[in-house]
């Protein structure tokens, strides 16, 4: 019913992630940003998904 690979839990309250939303919403606010949906899948996409090898 879902697809499972787009499926996964990113913890928006760590002080990484918040900077990273509080950035996008300043672009937002300053009129910089012109793509809201993209930059905010850009800045969260694969956090803490991320392998070392």
């Amino acid at each position: 019913m879902f697809d499972q690979k787009s499926q996964h839990s990113t913890d928006l309250t760590s002080p990484e992630n918040v900077q990273k939303g509080q950035q996008v919403y300043d672009r937002m606010v300053s009129g910089e940003c012109k793509d809201v949906t993209a930059e905010l899948k850009a800045a969260y996409v694969h956090t803490g998904d991320r392998k070392s090898n």
